[in-house]
């Protein structure tokens, strides 16, 4: 049994899927208390679903793209079942994860996007640096940043540990916190071979939960 915090239709905001008409499932609870964190009402809370209840519900929109998110899915032991069954199914599925926990038993079919936490989320700490090691060119790095210190730390972590020639890493600001043209200035000036990335969902519809 799994417990889901929400399922829903909506645009993927991040990542290189960005734009596509996506379902999520947003899975309860989270190890992690990040200073930014946007869904602090998944930490808690839900309804207790079987996988193939879970599969029903996202039938159900008719959508081939899925996002696995939370909290932190990982969590959950029968998230890797989940995963496992949306690729039998024949989604095209992702994982958003903390990077906190092991990702190396998560399905080879998922696309496992994977948060570096810098030092401004108060949890650089739980870095599993180890899971650099089971990623793909399939897979993706996600750096947010809350200020130029937080940069300044990603952009030694991408040299020093060579993050390009795993897959595609991806550099975001925090909402409010860094001014998004300020990030893009210093990924221009530095030549850094990242994607700027915004948050698209937020600038369609602000906060709202569900989207």
């Amino acid at each position: 049994m799994l417990r889901v915090n929400e399922i829903f239709h909506s645009i993927q905001g991040e990542s290189t899927r960005v734009g596509l008409p996506t379902v999520f499932v947003r899975l309860t609870g989270c190890p992690l208390r990040c200073a930014w964190c946007d869904s602090e009402y998944a930490f808690s809370g839900g309804e207790s679903l079987s996988v193939d209840e879970v599969l029903a519900r996202v039938a159900q929109f008719g959508c081939r793209q899925v996002c696995v998110t939370g909290g932190e899915p990982l969590a959950q032991k029968d998230s890797l079942a989940l995963l496992q069954a949306f690729c039998v199914a024949g989604y095209d599925v992702s994982l958003e994860t903390s990077g906190a926990l092991d990702v190396a038993a998560v399905d080879a079919r998922v696309s496992r996007i994977m948060d570096i936490k810098a030092p401004d989320s108060g949890e650089s700490g739980k870095n599993r640096w180890e899971n650099l090691r089971a990623l793909g060119a399939h897979d993706e790095i996600k750096c947010v940043l809350a200020s130029r210190e937080d940069y300044e730390w990603a952009k030694a972590v991408l040299a020093e540990r060579r993050l390009t020639d795993i897959c595609p890493v991806l550099f975001s600001p925090v909402q409010g916190r860094l001014d998004p043209a300020q990030l893009a200035e210093w990924i221009l000036r530095d030549r850094l071979p990242v994607r700027f990335q915004l948050q698209l969902h937020k600038i369609l519809w602000g906060n709202e939960r569900g989207r």
